[in-house]
């Protein structure tokens, strides 16, 4: 089983700025992508920024020079620095990935796949 619970969500200012925490848990056997995800009121859920193992990174043409995606692999924890919010980045954020976790001794059992968190509310308003 893995776990994705985030943090840091909450009301701010438009042009403020909030940073997004990540913590997976569980029996981790490899994450290749980390990842944010958010879905505006009303409309459908969308990439905002991934970041695989190998360091390489992608955005949304949206945030491209606002946010930021890091990451700190020894917690299994990922970020999402969010600079000059505007309030069309009003959304549920959700933190995803791509990976595998173990079951059964020496990781006897692998299961691959996606998993995501519950999310956490950013609201941009004055």
């Amino acid at each position: 089983q893995v776990q994705l619970v985030e943090s840091g969500g909450g009301l701010v200012q438009p042009g403020g700025s909030l940073r997004l925490s990540c913590a997976a848990s569980g029996s981790i056997y490899r994450i290749s992508t980390m990842g944010w995800s958010r879905q505006p009121p009303g409309k459908q859920r969308e990439m905002v920024a991934t970041l695989t193992s190998g360091g390489d990174t992608n955005y949304a043409d949206s945030v491209k020079g606002r946010f930021t995606i890091t990451r700190d692999n020894a917690k299994n924890t990922w970020y999402l620095e969010m600079n000059s919010l505007k309030p069309e980045d009003t959304a549920v954020y959700r933190c995803d990935m791509e990976g595998s976790y173990c079951s059964g001794d020496g990781c006897s059992m692998r299961f691959v796949g996606n998993y995501w968190g519950q999310g956490t509310q950013v609201t941009v308003s004055s």
